[in-house]
C-alpha cells in the first residue's frame, strides 16, 4: 500500500502537542497506523516536545501529586497511544486505534441509511468535532457539497475521486473551507471511509439540504 495523501504539518504537531478534538485525534491516530511517513513526522514532533518539555523550569509538586497521577494511570485502557498505534491491523479494514476505538471490526458497526445506499455510523465523541463511518456504494456520488470547517476524509476500503484527486486505502483527505467537491466512489469496490467534522457541512442541493438536520452533518 503506498499513501499519497497526507495530514498537514498543523495536524500533526497539534496531535503531538494534545490540541485536537477527539474525533480529529481519532483520524490522525488511525492514518498514522497506515502512514510510515506521517507516523515518523509524529514521532519528530513528540521528540521536539520532548525537547521543549526539557528546557522548561521545574514546578515543586504536591506531595499526593504521584499518588493521583498513578491512580489516573490506572483507570484508564492499560495501552499507551504508541502501543495502539504500533498494534497489527486486527481486520483487512479497521487499523488498530480504529478497531479498539469501536470496539471490533466492521461487524460491530450499526449502520444507518443515509439515502442512496449510503450508509453511515456516527462515533461517539465529545461535541466539538464529529466523527463518523461512511459506506459509499460502488460509482455512488455523494452530493456536491462544500465546508463551514474541517473535513477530514480518510479511506479504509476501496477509493473515492474527487475534485482534489484519487484517494485510496490509506489516503486521507483535508477540505477547508476553500474546497467543493463532489466525491464518487470507485465503481470497482465499495468505499468505506472515516470522516470528521468540527461544523456543518454547505450542500448545493435542496434534498440533501432538508435531510442534513436528520443524518447530522
Amino acid at each position: 500500500m503506498t499513501v499519497k495523501h497526507h495530514l498537514t504539518d498543523d495536524l500533526l504537531m497539534a496531535y503531538s502537542a494534545g490540541d485536537l478534538p477527539e474525533a480529529v485525534n481519532l483520524i490522525v491516530a488511525t492514518h498514522i497506523s497506515l502512514c510510515d511517513e506521517c507516523r515518523a513526522a509524529a514521532g519528530s514532533y513528540d521528540a521536539v516536545g520532548g525537547a521543549v518539555l526539557d528546557t522548561c523550569d521545574s514546578v515543586e509538586m504536591s506531595k499526593s501529586s504521584l499518588t493521583s497521577v498513578l491512580d489516573m494511570i490506572h483507570a484508564q485502557d492499560t495501552k499507551t497511544a504508541e502501543e495502539r498505534i504500533a498494534a497489527p491491523v486486527k481486520d483487512d479494514v479497521f487499523p488498530a486505534p480504529l478497531a479498539d476505538y469501536v470496539g471490533g471490526g466492521l461487524d460491530q458497526v450499526r449502520w444507518r441509511s443515509a439515502g442512496m445506499g449510503v450508509k453511515q455510523a456516527i462515533l461517539p465523541t465529545s461535541k466539538d468535532a464529529t466523527a463518523r463511518l461512511l459506506y459509499i456504494p460502488a460509482g455512488t456520488a455523494i452530493p456536491d457539497h462544500g465546508h463551514h470547517g474541517l473535513e477530514l476524509t480518510l479511506v479504509l476500503k476501496g477509493a473515492f475521486q474527487d475534485e482534489g484527486g484519487y484517494f485510496g486505502r490509506g489516503d486521507i483527505e483535508v477540505a477547508s473551507e476553500d474546497l467543493h467537491h463532489t466525491p464518487v466512489a470507485d465503481i470497482s469496490e465499495d468505499c468505506i471511509c472515516l470522516a470528521v467534522t468540527d461544523a456543518p457541512l454547505k450542500f448545493k442541493g435542496l434534498v440533501p439540504r432538508i435531510a442534513q438536520p436528520f443524518l447530522g452533518i
